[in-house]
């Protein structure tokens, strides 16, 4: 079975970086698609960037320029980098695997983390 485990996550300030990694392992199947998602508590999963096989990405525009998603060499990692964090970055963040396309919605994917927390205090 193919599990997904996040780190990383942590209480910041405003305007500081933080490194999220997700780490799979089982037998995923190959040309599948990575994501990050993050959730506030009552309310919808949100899709934050996403990865393909390729390595060509794709992000929500609430992050652009300040996220960066990349896979690490081995095909058994994903990282979220988090430049700039604001108030409002605060949520779980969820690893997504699975995904049939490179898109930042949640049917795409079938297998998820189980979060990891980040807290961002102005």
């Amino acid at each position: 079975q193919v599990q997904l485990v996040e780190s990383g996550g942590g209480q910041v300030q405003s305007g500081e970086f933080l490194r999220l990694s997700c780490t799979v392992s089982g037998n995923l199947e190959r040309g599948y698609c990575l994501a990050w998602f993050r959730q506030i508590p009552g309310e919808e999963r949100e899709g934050v960037a996403a990865i393909g096989k390729d390595g060509d990405t794709h992000y929500a525009d609430s992050v652009k320029g300040r996220f960066t998603i990349s896979r690490g060499g081995s095909e058994n990692t994903v990282y979220l980098e988090m430049n700039s964090l604001k108030p409002e970055d605060t949520a779980m963040y969820y690893c997504a695997a699975g995904g049939r396309r490179r898109l930042l919605l949640e049917w795409n994917y079938d297998i998820w983390g189980q979060g990891t927390q980040v807290t961002v205090s102005s």
